[in-house]
């Protein structure tokens, strides 16, 4: 506040109302003409005292301003300070500020809702929900532990795995899910396939509507992974073309051969390419083997490139639908097919965990859930009660620091236990 009196001439400004004011440095001249609003604490995103200057556009002009604020006595804020500052002040919690951050950075529409919809507290309330169940159980438990000679209901035990079970499920439900979908965020990752010259950098090219990729009747011209961003309807995805598969004759080919698999392992969706014009061969088999191993993790396009020639291909026993086209002519049925795929994924409604850390989380909190549930059935409560505090500390990591005075409360709140 002392800096904008001093830029601005003025001593009085009221919080939250816009005012016009002329801008002068040390030396009294003019800098620009600008809005400023006065947010006082904790009326703010980081509940301090802010004040905002709206200047007119151009880098010379803020320059200008933010060589006099800094003159003055501020300094260059530090990257992400100003979430940091939110959450230190409780403002905001950590997965608020996740997706702050991610929100900035994001290409894709279907990003931006999910984000938005955590930036107004879906994953903090979905952390509430889990910790304040987990925390009844373990207060239940707790009384077993302690109040023993208490009368307690006799199908308490029962009551607590049921209420574990379902939460355990939820926990997995929500991880899986969410590591299936992790490409709404980051960009789906799609590979294309399949042995040297059956089309692969031409459908590429294709897609992206210019030539990234070169294009040559030689075997082996690509050797190494080629990746590039595209969107295919409100989706943003990472296709990559790969090396041809087969049996390398030179150690550079087979390094790009190896790579081309693991292209697969880290994609969502893989287009499986085969030539229309050549006779099917041992190659053509062993590629549709090697994506035998992912059909339940992978979502797999077979495609029949050059239809417009001779028909050779053919393979006995294969179930796969092919998808027939020519790439030289048309490549539309296979941006529609991505764009099922990808619509598929977005209609998925259970909650979307957007970073590793909350993914980890998750995934410790459940399979401490597990662990309980065993030591529950051998009667071990003292072992029971420590692997339930266990996921309680692991699922209020994602947003909220876990008070150990809640099972107190707990406790002394759903049992009459005495005076």
């Amino acid at each position: 506040m002392d800096i904008a009196k001093k830029l601005t001439c003025k001593e009085n400004f009221t919080p939250r109302n816009a005012t016009l004011s002329l801008l002068y440095n040390q030396e009294k001249e003019l800098i620009d003409e600008s809005i400023i609003i006065y947010f006082k604490a904790p009326h703010s995103f980081t509940a301090e005292d802010v004040v905002e200057f709206q200047c007119h556009g151009g880098l010379v002009v803020a320059n200008l301003i933010l060589s006099e604020v800094i003159h003055l006595g501020a300094r260059l804020a530090n990257p992400g300070e100003f979430s940091k500052r939110a959450f230190l002040n409780g403002r905001i919690d950590l997965t608020e500020a996740e997706a702050i951050a991610k929100l900035i950075e994001t290409k894709s529409v279907d990003a931006a809702k999910i984000l938005t919809r955590q930036m107004k507290g879906e994953v903090k309330e979905f952390v509430a929900s889990v910790r304040e169940n987990l925390i009844e159980i373990l207060a239940f438990v707790e009384v077993n532990i302690d109040y023993a000679e208490e009368d307690l209901p006799q199908d308490l035990i029962n009551q607590i795995k049921v209420k574990l079970e379902n939460l355990r499920i939820e926990l997995k439900k929500t991880y899986e899910s969410s590591l299936r979908r992790e490409g709404l965020i980051n960009g789906f990752k799609v590979a294309i396939v399949g042995k040297p010259n059956v089309g692969k950098s031409s459908l590429l090219n294709s897609l992206l509507h210019y030539d990234r990729a070169i294009i040559s009747d030689i075997a082996g011209t690509t050797r190494d992974t080629i990746e590039e961003e595209i969107r295919i309807g409100t989706h943003l995805i990472k296709i990559v073309d790969t090396a041809g598969i087969r049996q390398a004759s030179d150690s550079i080919e087979k390094i790009g051969i190896e790579r081309s698999i693991s292209a697969i392992e880290d994609s969502e969706i893989v287009i499986a390419m085969f030539d229309n014009s050549r006779v099917s061969d041992e190659e053509d088999r062993e590629i549709l083997n090697i994506l035998q191993r992912y059909k339940e993790d992978k979502n797999i396009l077979y495609v029949l490139n050059k239809c417009d020639l001779d028909s050779k291909f053919s393979i006995k026993d294969v179930k796969a639908n092919f998808i027939s086209l020519s790439c030289k002519n048309n490549d539309h049925q296979i941006a529609q097919e991505l764009e099922k795929i990808l619509d598929s994924n977005s209609l998925d409604e259970t909650l979307l965990l957007t970073s590793k850390r909350q993914l980890e989380a998750v995934k410790n909190a459940y399979e401490s859930i597990e662990t309980s549930t065993d030591l529950l059935q051998e009667g071990e409560l003292e072992l029971f009660a420590f692997n339930l505090n266990e996921a309680i500390m692991s699922i209020a990591s994602i947003s909220t620091n876990f008070q150990r005075d809640e099972i107190l409360d707990k406790m002394f709140g759903s049992f009459c236990l005495g005076k």
